[in-house]
């Protein structure tokens, strides 16, 4: 899901247009990137060849099932395929994590993807790396943004 926000990350707190939210840290290592309104948050590892991406969209229409928003997010990857997917417990509901083997332009990749639905707005955080172990040596930084997700309550 694209956003379209602008917003900024203080102290572990997200704070854009439509929504808040605080993530755990991203750990060393990691440059944050730009993505002229793609994502909320995007981070680059060069010696993980590894990106981290968060994004929020906040409209109610968008209630849809998890499955299909995951399904949206794999647009532009080709010979995907579902290595596992479960739903597990986030900020007191249940996401959808999905980790697959796809291509991108040819380049082979794995990707993680965490999709959240609550109050009226989805979450979703991508992991992408090439195969190997470049995918686990960034999981655990991954799983770190992951653990410290949490809806903010007030204005954006």
């Amino acid at each position: 899901m694209g956003c379209a926000t602008t917003g900024t990350l203080q102290n572990g707190v997200y704070r854009g247009e439509e929504t808040s939210y605080r993530i755990g840290p991203v750990g060393e290592g990691w440059t944050a990137v730009t993505v002229d309104r793609q994502n909320d948050l995007a981070w680059h590892n060069d010696s993980k060849e590894a990106v981290i991406h968060v994004d929020s969209d906040c409209d109610p229409t968008l209630d849809i099932p998890l499955t299909a928003l995951r399904s949206h997010l794999m647009i532009g990857f080709s010979e995907r395929e579902l290595v596992d997917e479960e739903l597990v417990p986030m900020d007191g509901r249940e996401a959808l994590r999905t980790r697959f083997t796809a291509k991108l332009d040819g380049v082979p990749r794995q990707i993680l993807l965490q999709i959240l639905k609550k109050d009226d707005c989805v979450y979703d955080f991508g992991l992408i790396t090439p195969p190997g172990p470049s995918f686990e040596e960034a999981l655990a930084d991954f799983d770190r943004v992951l653990a410290g997700f949490a809806t903010t309550t007030g204005q954006p």
